[in-house]
């Protein structure tokens, strides 16, 4: 950055006095502006030399034109704590799991809807008693529209087949419904933003289980710390707001094909959603 002279350097504490007079206490937009560029700023001219029997008279002070903030592009996504806030009164107004969905499919908060191929809302029976909960779909989900249809969804299946469940006995959901670029970790942002529609959505399925499928899901939707590890294998208490479910946290299926060695822990945990189905 080139170094400011003498005007420029007092028309930046005039401006930072400015600031600090208006009650300015917090930076706003994401783009830099050059406020001392010749489009932004007007530096006034110094005052004539005074004569020395002369009164001391001054000009006004002259404040440095302001150049509005920049507005967002039509069409592109508001910022996060807006974007949480529509999501929430959004998923709230829907009275059901197609409205849910149709709210989503034109929710403009998230801006991974502009990279994937298309909403990859739910699968299954949503009047089933038990709700599996991953983290986003990958590429095959973004294909087909649908959530674990890849390698990952084949293991899913053959989990639920081996306790008696398949997807016409179970319902199967993500905690982010669009698939991130590259099948990257959603940032915390984009799962805030997009955790009212899963919370609303569990609420409409209203499942007897949830289950959370990987560490992610788990500490979303469960707010826990600690990693999968030591979460799974734990019941704990998911409320919609007018009930308690009973939710479990196991691993995903992406890291039991990464660590089949983990199937044995994971078997434990299925054992443990069988056990409570039966209890009914």
């Amino acid at each position: 950055m080139p170094a400011m002279n003498i005007e420029q350097d007092r028309a930046v504490r005039e401006l930072l006095a400015f600031y600090v007079e208006a009650g300015v206490d917090a930076l706003v937009g994401e783009d830099p502006i050059d406020r001392l560029s010749a489009a932004q700023v007007e530096i006034p001219a110094a005052p004539a030399e005074e004569p020395a029997n002369s009164p001391s008279v001054r000009p006004p002070l002259q404040r440095p034109a302001l150049a509005p903030a920049p507005l967002p592009a039509a069409g592109s996504p508001a910022a996060p704590d807006i974007a949480v806030m529509a999501a929430r009164e959004a998923a709230a107004s829907a009275g059901s799991l197609e409205e849910l969905r149709g709210l989503l499919a034109s929710f403009e908060g998230c801006a991974l809807r502009t990279t994937a191929k298309q909403l990859v809302f739910a699968d299954g029976n949503p009047k089933a008693r038990v709700m599996f909960v991953g983290e986003a779909p990958g590429r095959e989900e973004d294909i087909e529209g649908l959530p674990f249809v890849g390698r990952s969804g084949k293991l899913l299946d053959l989990m639920m087949t081996a306790i008696g469940l398949n997807r016409t006995t179970a319902y199967i959901a993500n905690i982010i419904p669009w698939r991130p670029p590259g099948n990257r970790t959603p940032t915390p942002q984009e799962s805030q933003i997009c955790l009212p529609f899963i919370q609303r959505q569990i609420e409409l399925a209203n499942p007897d289980i949830l289950v959370c499928l990987g560490g992610p899901s788990a500490q979303t939707l469960l707010g826990v710390k600690d990693g999968i590890k030591r979460t799974r294998g734990k019941w704990f208490a998911y409320s919609t707001g007018t009930r308690e479910i009973r939710a479990l946290a196991t691993f995903h299926p992406a890291y039991l094909l990464r660590s089949p060695l983990e199937k044995r822990l994971a078997w434990r945990d299925l054992l443990m959603i069988k056990a409570a189905l039966a209890e009914g």
